[in-house]
């Protein structure tokens, strides 16, 4: 499978879950209460050192935020893509292990 089919179904399993389903009660709220949650699962795998963990909790950030577009209306996909013609052009330096963007 590759990785658009597998956001085709994610969406799919969100909407049979009823988390993305129009007539259901998910909510983005609830989705970022999620996102945190996942986040806070990947952070205690980093310090644990736990690869396995580690991969599990990066993608439950992803199957997060795939349905969190989905009820913002917006296409992951598109999101994505903005964020890297974006990234692609910025200037900076890794300083304390992090990029930092030039000043514009």
């Amino acid at each position: 499978m590759n990785i658009q089919e597998t956001i085709d179904c994610i969406r799919t399993w969100g909407e049979a879950k009823g988390i993305t389903d129009p007539q259901a009660k998910g909510t983005p709220a609830g989705q970022l209460a999620k996102l945190q949650e996942e986040v806070s699962e990947l952070e205690l795998a980093w310090a644990e050192n736990d690869k396995g963990e580690m991969i599990d909790a990066i993608g439950d950030c992803t199957v997060v935020l795939i349905l969190l577009s989905e009820l913002l209306n917006l296409k992951y996909e598109y999101c994505v893509e903005t964020a890297y013609e974006i990234i692609a052009q910025r200037k900076g330096a890794m300083i304390n292990g992090q990029f930092v963007k030039e000043a514009e």
